[in-house]
């Protein structure tokens, strides 16, 4: 078994620093509350209170740091080495699970033309888990029209799995065992992933320059937003991510990340190490990892290999969810696949770090319901806090008025506003700094965006409060919430879908804000930030899935379109005028298709 070089100094430092950072601010605001909550005495929500504020405060801390990590340019350049001829033998995976076949063919198409132009030998295959026979077909329709677009029999290949097991893992853990000893090296996509050839070349040449590297992840940008919902997420993953992703590579060191697309992994290493087993006893805590990413990168760092983070290598893209109801569904995945980690953080043999990432993914989700918890304990401390007793002693002439706490309440308040605010604006500077603004629309305008972003986060944190929070309570009652099949493209939505989706949000925030204002009306101001917007959610779900003009959250990938994301447009476009799905659709079944 390899063994992971001694961490590095620098790392050691950087990890030091950042939890040393989030503690100090998670005490600071503990004190802060405990101080302004025991003037009356201490009783059992005081303390629970307190307990809540140190939690929360400390994981919103930590992104702070994380972010702050992330400001200092490089002082070393990242390795970028030439590939060296013959090229190592490299397969470009695409798993597929009930997707629009023209769209997802299209992209292949887009980025075997790049790796074609980029000089890059690479075969492609389509990795197919999709059950039912009618889509199936069109799959293989389809893919029979993208060897006529692309010349590509013998490079591009397609095959349908019949036993569905360990879902998109199974999918590549199956490639793998059958036909993996073809081949050095994979690049793992999703379906709506695009990546340029040069790019590819580029993570080829890193992984043949270094050997021990065992998996290499991208910083994939967002692309083709156009809902006011989807054009701030794909701003802020141009915008903010790159500075986020650096602090974390300074952080995680050789244990990095998988995201579980984007990436490239070296198929020895991965065989070896990536097994995955299926966890004793039923869903949700049992059955197949769905979280898969996160363990595959562990089981690398356990054997040895590095796992690294690259926020600086360009051209790797994919698409987001268009409204909220999208990104709740593909959250509530993430989810339940995150807290099952929690029967995997004493595997034996993982790194410390790997160990420390995964309960950093279960507190990701774990943390809504504690700010939730946190809001209740605040409602109930208040109800049950003894009346104020302004003559304590026999016989006291003048009474004694309770010490105003509101100083403390409100530097605690702007404490964790700050913690959320400041480091975004932050990036804004270092952004300037590094000389990318421009590619944002210059520096009024891509301020005018991060401050809308801010602005539009902050309406829709209650909602993703309460989405997160039932996620969780439905995981730990036991529910399975499956595999829901991506809707990718699901866009505007209407105020009677936002209606049927966010009423009961609505009537949550109303029934809060009703009782706190009868039995602790002090509280309802402070209220107010989270309960208007849940008030409101209907109108938010509807209001941003409208298509924004491009005014607004400008990024450069819009501005000096990819060469790939723009030969996917055409080429999607070309197909649509052809009617190849409707073609594909009455051809019915063929003979398989497979190459």
């Amino acid at each position: 078994m390899k063994r992971l070089p001694p961490l590095d100094s620098r790392t050691v430092f950087y990890r030091i620093a950042t939890l040393a950072f989030a503690a100090a601010a998670a005490t600071i605001a503990t004190v802060l509350m405990v101080d302004a909550t025991i003037q009356d005495g201490v009783d059992i929500w005081d303390v629970l209170r307190g307990f809540l504020i140190l939690i929360t405060t400390a994981w919103l801390a930590w992104g702070a740091a994380q972010a702050c990590l992330g400001l200092g340019a490089r002082r070393r350049p990242l390795p970028n080495p030439e590939l060296t001829l013959p090229a190592p033998a490299t397969v470009v995976l695409v798993p597929i699970c009930n997707e629009d076949p023209v769209s997802t063919f299209a992209r292949i198409a887009a980025m075997d033309r790049s790796l074609i132009a980029a000089n890059m030998p690479a075969d492609i295959a389509i990795l197919s888990d999709t059950r039912d026979p009618e889509n199936a077909a069109i799959e293989e329709q389809v893919y029979l029209r993208l060897l006529e677009e692309t010349l590509g029999r013998g490079r591009i290949f397609y095959r349908r799995r019949t036993d569905n097991r360990g879902r998109k893992a199974g999918n590549i853990e199956d490639f793998i065992r059958k036909s993996g000893g073809a081949y050095e090296l994979a690049v793992i996509l999703d379906a709506d992933s695009l990546m340029e050839g040069a790019t590819i070349r580029r993570m080829v040449a890193r992984m043949q320059a270094d050997t021990d590297i065992g998996l290499l992840q991208t910083l994939p940008k967002i692309v083709n937003g156009n809902s006011f919902f989807g054009r701030a997420m794909q701003f802020a993953a141009s915008f903010h991510s790159p500075i986020f992703s650096r602090g974390l590579a300074r952080m995680q060191g050789s244990t990095g990340p998988f995201w579980g697309h984007n990436a490239i992994i070296r198929v020895k290493a991965f065989a070896e190490s990536c097994g995955l087993p299926e966890l004793a006893g039923p869903p949700p805590f049992g059955g197949h990892i769905l979280s898969h990413d996160y363990v595959e990168a562990a089981l690398l760092a356990r054997n040895g290999w590095k796992v690294l983070v690259d926020e600086t290598i360009e051209g790797s893209f994919e698409e987001g969810p268009e409204n909220i109801l999208s990104y709740a569904r593909r959250d509530r995945r993430w989810c339940q696949g995150n807290l099952q980690h929690s029967r995997l953080i004493l595997a034996p043999g993982l790194a410390g770090w790997s160990r420390f990432v995964f309960l950093q993914g279960i507190f990701a989700y774990i943390v809504s319901l504690i700010w939730a918890c946190f809001l209740v304990a605040s409602v109930l401390a208040t109800i049950m806090a003894p009346l104020p007793d302004y003559f304590p002693e026999p016989y006291q002439l003048f009474p004694v008025f309770p010490d105003d706490r509101t100083k403390e309440i409100t530097a605690l308040f702007l404490g964790i506003v700050g913690l959320l605010i400041v480091p975004k604006f932050l990036i804004l500077t270092a952004v300037v700094r590094e000389k990318r603004i421009e590619g944002f629309g210059g520096t009024v305008r891509a301020a005018f965006s991060v401050a809308t972003e801010i602005l539009l986060s902050s309406f829709l944190a209650p909602l993703m409060l309460m989405y997160q929070s039932r996620a969780v309570v439905q995981v730990l009652l036991g529910k399975d919430g499956g595999w829901p099949a991506n809707q990718r493209g699901e866009g505007k939505l209407s105020l009677w879908q936002g209606i049927g989706a966010g009423m009961w949000i609505t009537g949550t925030g109303a029934i809060a804000l009703t009782v706190v204002h009868y039995i602790a009306p002090d509280l309802t101001l402070w209220l107010l930030p989270v309960c208007v917007p849940m008030l409101l959610a209907p109108a938010l779900i509807a209001i941003t899935s409208r298509p924004l003009t491009h005014a607004l959250f400008v990024t450069p990938e819009e501005r000096v379109p990819s060469p790939v994301v723009s030969a996917y447009h055409s080429i999607h476009t070309r197909w649509q005028e052809e009617n190849v799905f409707d073609a594909a659709a009455r051809e019915g079944k063929p003979e398989h298709a497979t190459a």
